[in-house]
């Protein structure tokens, strides 16, 4: 899959048919990500995680943290982020979830999100901070054509509804050192039983 370079400076990655899929560098300026990284790497609460994988409970290779966007309680970084996000993508985002990548040992396995998670034909839109880190997205059905993208400090990912059908995407373990990553996932839930 070869990936496009538009003049707005907005990269495909996959087309609306399959995705859509696109990356778009220095959405904020790299001081602003690198204050909203500290901001965020100290005033979250990051928790750690195990899950079942090869009949096994392993640790989760990353720290995460989660937020409705209509909690009290949501950073006020976040809450500029968001009016970022917005700006950008219209969608009524109400889910962001945040995943801390340490350094080069920590990861992600590669899969797509759960549709029954999403709203039908909302985005998913990723925002970096931190260090640069290679996302690997790569087709489902042959010749399984992959891409690997560098997802840099200030740079927004948009991953369509439709992305999850036919892509996954990961970020894999390096051998070489590598700071720490924050992931701002921005995201449309479906109400829940219960929910006002």
């Amino acid at each position: 899959m070869q990936s496009s370079l538009f003049e707005t400076g907005v990269q495909r990655i996959a087309d609306e048919q399959t995705g859509p899929i696109t990356y778009q560098p220095d959405v904020i300026t790299p001081e602003l990500a690198a204050s909203w990284f500290d901001a965020l790497l100290k005033g979250v609460d990051w928790h750690s995680g195990s899950r079942m994988m090869y009949e096994r409970m392993v640790e989760v290779p990353r720290l995460h943290c989660h937020y409705a966007a209509d909690d009290p309680s949501l950073p006020q970084v976040l809450a500029n982020a968001l009016d970022v996000v917005k700006a950008q993508v219209r969608a009524p985002f109400d889910s962001i979830g945040l995943n801390f990548y340490r350094n080069e040992h920590d990861s992600v396995a590669p899969h797509n999100d759960k549709l029954h998670e999403l709203m039908p034909n909302q985005p998913i839109v990723l925002l970096s901070l931190g260090a640069t880190r290679t996302m690997v997205i790569r087709r489902k059905t042959p010749p399984h054509l992959k891409t690997e993208l560098e997802l840099e400090a200030g740079s927004l990912l948009l991953m369509g509804w439709n992305a999850q059908l036919h892509y996954d995407h990961g970020i894999p373990k390096l051998r070489r050192p590598v700071g720490p990553r924050i992931s701002v996932a921005f995201r449309v839930r479906p109400k829940r039983n219960g929910d006002e």
